[in-house]
């Protein structure tokens, strides 16, 4: 099994950051892609970013390109999220995923594992 552990969410105010980091434990293996979700009330989870196995290839939905940027640590078995310019519209709960094969995918089926979630409030 594998687990996911998400910390960093908070409340902020719009143009203000956070990191958002995102810990695998388990049975993770070495060669897996991860994600970056996000689940405003009434709207459905959306991918927001993506990060093969090496970090060497990324994908980010149009709405946070140029202020979100997500790495991973294989280290540490941890993939982070930087959001810069924080939006009103950002607010959401935003889970990390993992998907147990080494390239981006965008559907949220192809994804295998789930953190439980972690709040982002970003307030005009």
């Amino acid at each position: 099994q594998v687990q996911l552990v998400e910390s960093g969410g908070g409340l902020v105010r719009a143009g203000d950051s956070l990191r958002l980091s995102c810990a695998a434990s388990g049975r993770t293996g070495s060669l897996y892609a991860m994600g970056w979700f996000r689940q405003a009330p009434g709207k459905e989870r959306e991918l927001v970013a993506a990060i093969n196995w090496n970090g060497g290839s990324t994908y980010y939905v149009d709405s946070v390109k140029g202020r979100f940027t997500i790495s991973r640590d294989n280290a540490k078995n941890t993939v982070y999220l930087q959001m810069n310019s924080l939006k009103p519209e950002d607010t959401a709960v935003y889970y990390c995923a993992l998907r147990g094969g080494r390239q981006i995918r965008i559907r949220r089926d192809e994804y295998d594992y789930w953190g439980q979630g972690t709040q982002v409030t970003v307030s005009s």
